[in-house]
């Protein structure tokens, strides 16, 4: 027996801790067995088939990648509330990554940002998208004029097709720059 195992053994629990460490199990005993009573139960039939009544199934397209896969997204009162993978869909074929099967989570996130924002004396202010789009050619006609257009470095998006990679390249071009690269491989 090694030196560690001997000790383990020799250690001695006096009265009070064994007590202790019992009434801890015997409380987590009692209360592990009332939680598993009746906590669930079997959904029923409509339930299944419908968890959300009103609601209707919406066919569109997962934006995680450019791939394209199938969604079926269930939508109650303009929000996405369920999906399911699109079973006859040609790209997909009813299989979904673990990006586009967690994209509903993506959607609904709270710390998702919907609309633009400036950080102003220290604090996140909403703008307006004309702002936004105002402030960021500005900003960017700037560094041209005083850097020169390569100052610049256009950044790719996963979630590009193919036609949108296109204009972006483009648009990079127009500016000035070949300064283009795809975020996959940074």
């Amino acid at each position: 027996m090694t030196s560690t195992t001997q000790n383990a053994l020799s250690t001695k629990i006096g009265r009070r801790s064994f007590l202790k460490m019992a009434a801890i199990a015997g409380a987590f005993g009692a209360t592990s067995s009332f939680a598993s009573e009746n906590v669930t139960r079997p959904a029923t039939a409509e339930e299944v088939k419908n968890p959300f009544p009103g609601s209707k199934e919406v066919k569109t397209i997962c934006t995680a990648c450019s791939v394209g896969c199938g969604i079926t997204a269930e939508v109650q009162n303009g929000v996405w509330v369920r999906q399911e993978v699109a079973q006859d869909h040609p790209i997909s074929l009813g299989g979904h990554c673990c990006k586009g099967a967690d994209m509903i989570d993506m959607v609904r996130s709270e710390v998702r940002l919907k609309y633009p924002m400036v950080k102003e004396a220290g604090q996140w202010k909403r703008i307006s998208w004309d702002t936004a789009y105002e402030r960021i050619s500005k900003k960017l006609n700037s560094l041209r004029e005083t850097s020169g257009p390569d100052a610049v470095q256009f950044l790719g998006s996963a979630k590009m097709s193919s036609e949108q990679a296109y204009y972006f390249r483009k648009f990079a071009a127009f500016f000035g720059t070949n300064n283009t690269d795809h975020q996959a491989r940074i």
